[in-house]
């Protein structure tokens, strides 16, 4: 078999990749030690000046090459997978979001903390942007189906799951035996604690503005994806 279908965009996807793992989970790394050096807010402008234009060349460029290299399987024509791929993507966006309730925080308006939390997703699983990000490299994966998106979603799930182990390491760091405890009352799976009776759902917590914003965000993206897709398609990278 040629090996044609294995473009360059493969491997630039993977530099990518890890330019954005290697800033992101390296200033996340630095936290404790920047807030001394130079605060809360001016460390949170500056994770974002980092972080956001790296997300945004990964989210230009995969959209570019999402059909590079070797189709896989061929599904798009199957009408059971359309709506099963956007109720996936739905459900992915609730666990990748909300993770992060105080959006006064992350805009530096508030003074930036860490905090323990313990309520509503964070109840089904302790690490709701891995999961998030799983489901939704499954549910674009099974639709596009070519290799450029299975090497895309590897990287992106192994970025993530090092996250898991990187995450803990550094709230186990600054929480110590707090920490500890919600460790142990929580999962990494989803709903394993649940099961296991470790942790109760309270359907209740679902019911604040940090969940009916991503619900709002999900109609928008739906409504503006095809805009978007022209719009990065604009871009010639």
């Amino acid at each position: 078999m040629s090996n044609d279908w294995l473009t360059p965009s493969h491997f630039i996807m993977l530099g990518l990749l890890l330019s954005f793992a290697i800033a992101h989970s390296g200033l996340a790394a630095l936290r404790l030690w920047a807030e001394t050096k130079i605060g809360p807010r001016p460390y949170r402008i500056l994770f974002a000046l980092v972080s956001l234009p790296l997300a945004v060349i990964l989210i230009i460029y995969f959209f570019n090459h999402r059909y590079d290299g070797l189709q896989l399987w061929q599904l798009q024509g199957v009408p059971i997978v359309k709506p099963i791929v956007w109720t996936l993507s739905a459900i992915s966006f609730i666990f990748l979001y909300p993770s992060t309730f105080n959006l006064l925080e992350i805009a530096a308006i508030q003074k930036p903390q860490v905090h323990l939390y313990e309520t509503g997703i964070i109840r089904i699983t302790r690490h709701p942007q891995m999961v998030g990000q799983v489901i939704w490299c499954i549910a674009h994966t099974l639709w596009l189906g070519t290799s450029f998106t299975l090497v895309t979603s590897f990287g992106l799930i192994l970025h993530h799951l090092f996250g898991v182990w990187h995450g803990d390491r550094r709230l186990q760091q600054r929480f110590g035996e707090s920490f500890e405890k919600l460790k142990f009352r929580t999962s990494v799976m989803p709903f394993v604690a649940i099961i296991q009776g470790r942790q109760t759902l309270q359907l209740q917590e679902f019911f604040r503005w940090a969940y009916v914003g991503v619900a709002i965000f999900i109609f928008l993206l739906w409504q503006a994806h095809p805009l978007l897709i022209r719009a990065t398609g604009s871009v010639d990278w």
